[in-house]
Parts: structure tokens; C-alpha cells; sequence
């Protein structure tokens, strides 16, 4: 290589690398929107607003009654009277066909000798009861299993006893009920016991008996840590106690019922954003951050930017943003298979689950959990750029130690805390609803905010004193800003957003080729050939997924070539850099032979790589001919012995999903199986890759 041309790129690749590794300029923080259009929206939020909406709809976990199951859930009621309220377009309850869940009615456990007291109680404490017992009025003696392994049950003689023990609750009831006769099960709940002996998981059991002529009633309770270590050490010291155990439960048919609203754009053909959040997860457990924080989270958005509209301090954007209310995959599922018209112009979703967790108490980061490769958007670019501006503006730094406020931009609700706003950009995590939207099937980018970790996920203790006003007040800005950079987004705000996403993906390279590296570093020499293979490739693939999310932003322009000259500009940055860091690695790669004393390596495919780099798939009409995830159908049709013809194993690919998402017609079998192992631990079998995408073939969903 030419000194000079080698003296540029080293600079150059010094400079990207200072770029990906600074932080924000201490006197500079930007936003997409104007800055009187952000003040509108930072000073309508309102953090004690969504506060009462997680307050109201999960205080406590209440025993819900039968009248919700055969009218209107309280949440959704509690939802849609709100909508009506701020004057919000469109409200409206959408009913699905539900199914059957069991519903706690009593549920109590009393030692009556050798002393009378309450042990548990549904009442107090809804965990406390196992969902899935049943009736039950019996008398039995308590006997201590341990951590419930078969041999100790079996040693304990369980037959017509109540086990204590403090293994798996549905384990140790299943072996011990089911199989050896035991009436029912006290478990004492060992999680969080470091940290909160309080805290008990939402468990059940199957309430089945051992036999067709076994009518004995099962059931299940369980005692937090801090009052099931007495009942412990009394067993243990050998003390015969028996209790009184009364359960009463029921069967309850239930619908799915989805909250919907929207706030109209001037322009109906422009696309659309939509919120999502789950209002339901079952119907017993209630938590408030798991998921009433993020309910009231997307609602304080729609408030805010309804309100702001109203008043015409925002104009109206040319398009709607919409907002969805539901039972957690099973009742967004279903309303958005019902509008495959909305999704076919839907630009992108957001979707909020455990948004509202005060961040020091739980010792957590508020996470944006970005798209795949498979739906590479600008939508991440636009978040982040907001999570950034309350990030970096909430926090100190020396240079700004002797203003009055001492942060640049202090947003604090009222009654809230005022601390730092912890955050992290993370790469995609699915379990939620956002998952919906970013399947195959529907094709619509969606993110997640989250918070991460929370102490109290799926635990008895996640009621409202764990979330904070001051965190829903910024969760709702970052949301609503985001959501309306988009909505009224013109050729300017797509050169802008343009401009922001190629700036963080120069960073993104820069992490890649540090990754890349980190290969190289602890390659050995008979696998340097792989791992220069597999550092090469995270730039790549980095590189693609950038440019394709540069061409994304597209679908705001009104102007397309004049936006798409200037997006093929950033696209060329990137490519700039991804040769720079490419190069480097060359190099690095180069040194490292030089230390084990081997030639150089070479990039070679091996043949059955060469046959799947000339294979394109491309999707055909039926991948979202009938609405979401229908296509497993057409899959199943196939004939199990022409299946067997292409077996591929959920070891040889990562993520099924993932790879479905990334079949566009442009990439083939080989790249779509390299952007699979750039993005997960585990890696792929290509041959598996091939075998999978064959099957989706014999079930007409793609072509060749």
C-alpha cells in the first residue's frame, strides 16, 4: 500500500475511533425536534399523571370478580374512561374470543395444633395461593421434603400429608401429589431472600389427581421467606403440626379485550406509528411496573401530544400515531391480525414494558432494546437520540458545576426523585410485544423501552411504591418526542434523522471492528483462517444493516431524490469507514501470523458456502396473506417425510425468527446465515440455514 494513502486511512481510522469512543460535548445537547417543541412537550408531561394511572389500575393485586369476566376488566375500563376523558379520537374496547382460567375465590391456611394461627391467606397476600388448586376443606399433618427431590419425599412417606419444602413449587407438587399421594404443598419462596425476604413468584400448579379414582382435593401455598423460616425450624427440631387448609376456586371464561385510540394526521396515506403495551399478563397476576407502568406510559404519551395538538402548540402531523391496550402477545396478536390493512402502512412500532421503575432502588438502566438486522430502521436512531438528550441533559459533570441546577436540562416531576437518568442502547430482546409487530409476517420495526434489571419482576412485592414519577415523566417525553419526530417528520427531518443515523453507525462500526478484533486477539493459529473470517464479517454485515437502515428513512420523503442523494452520500460514509476498519483488520490480522510464526490467512468459502451465496430467497404473498404468524400453517401442511428430507435442529439456528425476517429478495442463504452469527452468541450451521429456508420453500412461502 502506498505510505500516503496508508498514512489517510490510519488517521482517518483514528479519528472514527475518538468519534465512537467520545461522549457529549458538556455545553452541546440536541434534539431532533426544535427546542420550543421539545419545551412543549417536557413541560405537559406529567409524571404524577401516569403515576395515578399505575396507582389505579395496580395499587395491590386485588382478587379480581367474577362480574370483570363477564363485562369489562377494570384495567380496560379504567384505560378507556381516561381516553374519553383527555378527548382522545377513537377509543374504543375490542373484544376477541378468550378461553378459561382459573380464579382464586379463598384461600387460607390455619395451624390448629398444637397452636391456632393464620399461616397464609389469599387475602393478604394473592401469591400465596397457587393458581390451580382446588376446593379443598381438609386437616393434615405438615411434613418437611427439603428441596422436594423424589428420594426425599419418598423418605418423608408423604401419602395423605401437606409437604413443606423449599424446592420448585410445581416440581415438588407434581412428585409429590401427583405421584405419591400427598394432600398438598407449603412452599417457602427462596427468591430475593438476600435482599427482600418478603417476596414471593406468581407459581401454580396443575390440580389434578393421582388417579381417575383419586377425588382428594390439591392445592398449593406459599409462605414468604421471613415467615416460612419458623415453620421450617420447627419441622426440622421435629414438631408435629397440623393445619386446616380451605381453598375455594373457580373456572372463569374470559375475552380478550384491546384499548385503542389514535391521534389523526392531516395526511391518511402518509403511515402510521403505533404504541403498544400490555395491560394483562393472565389475569391474576397484577404487577405495576410489569405491565400497568408501561399502560400508563404509552396513555400519558397520547395525553400529551393529544393535548399539545389541541392547543395548537404542536401542529398537526401528517401522520397518525396510534396507541394499542392488551392482554401481553395474546390480545395484540389478535387485533393485529384483524388490521392488516393499519400494519401494511404502519412505519414503526413502540412498544413500553417496565418503563416506571425508580432506577437507583432497583440499581438498573433504562433500556432501549433495538431492531434486528431482519428490520433495520431509523426508528432506533430517533429514540436514541432522545434517550440521549434526557440522559446526558439529567446528569452532572464538573464543566457544569456552577450553574444554579448544575444538569443542563433537569427534568424532575414534582413528587419524584431527582437523580440521574440511567441509560443503555441495547442490541434487540424480544418477550414482548414489540415482537408482534417485527415478525415476518407483519414487517413492522418495532423497539422496546424497558427497564432492566427489576428486583421485583414477576414477584409479589412489584406494586406502585417501586415506580417513580420522575422516570414515567421522562419515559413519556422520550416516547412522545420520538413518536411525533416521526408522525410530522419532512424532507428536512429525514436529512436530519439521516444525518444522526450515520453519525451513531459510524460508532456501531467502531464497536464492531473493536469486536473484530477482540476475535483476532484470542484466535490461535491453526483458527486464524475462522476467526479473521468471523472479524471480518461483523464488520460487514454492520456495514449492511447500516445502509439499510439509512435507506429506510426514504419513507418520509416527499422529495425522494433530493433525500436519496443525500442518504446515498451517508451511505457512502459508511462504506468508507467499514473499508477503513476492514483494513485494519487486515492488518491486525497480519500481526497476529506474524506472532505464531505463519503465513498471512486468506478468506476462503468452503463449497458449501459457494452454493449458498448463489441462492436468493425471496418471499412470496402468502408470508403475509392471512395476518400475523398465519404462515405456520402452510408450514405445517408440508408432509412430515418431505420435512425429514431437511432436518435443521433449533441447535443449528440461532433464531428461526431472525432468519425469516432477514429473507428480502436481495441477500443470499450465506449472508442471511452471516447476519445471523454477527448478532448471537450461538452460531449457525449453515447446512441447517439451508436445510430451513428449503422447507419454507416447500411450503410456498419463498422462491428462488
Amino acid at each position: 500500500m502506498d505510505k500516503r494513502v496508508f498514512l489517510s486511512v490510519f488517521i482517518l481510522l483514528v479519528l472514527v475511533s475518538i468519534l465512537s469512543m467520545s461522549q457529549m460535548t458538556p455545553w452541546l445537547y440536541w434534539t431532533l425536534l426544535p427546542e420550543e417543541q421539545m419545551d412543549y412537550i417536557v413541560g405537559e408531561a406529567s409524571g404524577e399523571e401516569a403515576w395515578h394511572t399505575i396507582m389505579e389500575t395496580a395499587g395491590y393485586v386485588r382478587d379480581r370478580r367474577s362480574d370483570e369476566y363477564e363485562g369489562t376488566f377494570v384495567e380496560s375500563k379504567y384505560i378507556y374512561n381516561q381516553l374519553k376523558h383527555y378527548g382522545l379520537p377513537g377509543a374504543e374496547i375490542v373484544r376477541f374470543p378468550g378461553g378459561d382460567t382459573w380464579d382464586g375465590i379463598k384461600g387460607e391456611l390455619w395451624e390448629i395444633s398444637p397452636n391456632r394461627k393464620k399461616l397464609a391467606s389469599y387475602r393478604d397476600m394473592a401469591a400465596m395461593l397457587a393458581s390451580g388448586s382446588t376446593d379443598t376443606d381438609v386437616e393434615a399433618e405438615l411434613v418437611w421434603v427439603g428441596r422436594g427431590t423424589k428420594e426425599e419425599i419418598t423418605k418423608a412417606s408423604v401419602n395423605g400429608k401437606i409437604v413443606v419444602t423449599e424446592g420448585s413449587l410445581s416440581s415438588v407438587y407434581r412428585e409429590a401429589c401427583t405421584n405419591q399421594g400427598a394432600l398438598g404443598i407449603v412452599a417457602i419462596s427462596t427468591v430475593g431472600a438476600d435482599w427482600d425476604p418478603l417476596q414471593m413468584s406468581f407459581r401454580g400448579i396443575r390440580g389434578r389427581r393421582s388417579t381417575e379414582e383419586d377425588q382428594t382435593p390439591k392445592f398449593g401455598f406459599q409462605l414468604p421467606r421471613r415467615e416460612g423460616k419458623f415453620l421450617k425450624a420447627r419441622l426440622l427440631r421435629g414438631e408435629k403440626i397440623t393445619v386446616h387448609a380451605i381453598v375455594e376456586a373457580k373456572t372463569e371464561t374470559y375475552e380478550m379485550q384491546d384499548v385503542i385510540c389514535h391521534i389523526p394526521g392531516t395526511d391518511p396515506g402518509a403511515g402510521e406509528i403505533i404504541f403498544s403495551a400490555h395491560l394483562y399478563e393472565g389475569y391474576i397476576k397484577q404487577g405495576a411496573n410489569d405491565n400497568k407502568s408501561g399502560s400508563a406510559g404509552i396513555l400519558e404519551v397520547a395525553r400529551v401530544l393529544h393535548t399539545l395538538i389541541k392547543d395548537g402548540k404542536l401542529p398537526r402531523p401528517k401522520r397518525t400515531m396510534r396507541f394499542l391496550w392488551g392482554p401481553e402477545f395474546s390480545g395484540t396478536g389478535p387485533w393485529v391480525k384483524a388490521n392488516k390493512d393499519i400494519m401494511a402502512k404502519t412505519l414503526c412500532n413502540i412498544n413500553m414494558d417496565m418503563v416506571g421503575e425508580w432506577l437507583s432502588k432497583h440499581q438498573s438502566f433504562m433500556c432501549l432494546m433495538r431492531t434486528t438486522y431482519g428490520n433495520a430502521h431509523y426508528i432506533n436512531d430517533v429514540m436514541e437520540n432522545y434517550y440521549r438528550y434526557v440522559g446526558e441533559g439529567n446528569r452532572e459533570r464538573i464543566q457544569n458545576r456552577s450553574g444554579v441546577e448544575r444538569v443542563p436540562h433537569r427534568i424532575v416531576a414534582p413528587s419524584g426523585a431527582d437523580e440521574p437518568f440511567y441509560y443503555s442502547i441495547e442490541t434487540h430482546y424480544g418477550a414482548s410485544d414489540h415482537e408482534i409487530f417485527n415478525d415476518w409476517s407483519v414487517g413492522v420495526p418495532g423497539v422496546m423501552m424497558i427497564v432492566w434489571p427489576d428486583k421485583w419482576y414477576h414477584l409479589s412485592g412489584d406494586n406502585a411504591d417501586k415506580a417513580d414519577p420522575t422516570q414515567m415523566k421522562r419515559v413519556a417525553i422520550i416516547g412522545a418526542a420520538a413518536a411525533y419526530t416521526i408522525a410530522n417528520a419532512d424532507d428536512d427531518m429525514a436529512i436530519k434523522i439521516a444525518g444522526e443515523t450515520a453519525s451513531n453507525g459510524s460508532r456501531r462500526l467502531g464497536h464492531q471492528f473493536v469486536v473484530g478484533l477482540e476475535i483476532l486477539n484470542k484466535a490461535e493459529s491453526e483458527t486464524l483462517a475462522q476467526s479473521y473470517k468471523q472479524a471480518r464479517l461483523h464488520v460487514e454485515m454492520a456495514m449492511i444493516n447500516e445502509k439499510k437502515t439509512l435507506e429506510s428513512i426514504l419513507e418520509l420523503a416527499q422529495n425522494k431524490t433530493t433525500v436519496g442523494q443525500y442518504i446515498k452520500q451517508m451511505q457512502k460514509t459508511i462504506d468508507t469507514i467499514g473499508k477503513t476498519h476492514l483494513s485494519a483488520l487486515q492488518t491486525h490480522m497480519v500481526a497476529v501470523a506474524n506472532k505464531f510464526g505463519i503465513k498471512p490467512v486468506k478468506i476462503q468459502l468452503s463449497e458449501l458456502e459457494k452454493r449458498a451465496a448463489r441462492i436468493i430467497p425471496k418471499p412470496t404473498p402468502l408470508v403475509k396473506m392471512n395476518g400475523y404468524r398465519e404462515y405456520r400453517t402452510f408450514i405445517d401442511q408440508v408432509p412430515k417425510e418431505e420435512k425429514d428430507k431437511y432436518p435443521y435442529g433449533r441447535d443449528g439456528i440461532p433464531s428461526t425468527s431472525e432468519l425469516q425476517c432477514l429473507i428480502n429478495g436481495k441477500r443470499s442463504v450465506l449472508e442471511i446465515r452471516n447476519m445471523l452469527d454477527v448478532q448471537y452468541s450461538r452460531k449457525s450451521n449453515l447446512e441447517s440455514v439451508m436445510n430451513y429456508i428449503q422447507i419454507l420453500k416447500l411450503a410456498g412461502l419463498i422462491s428462488f
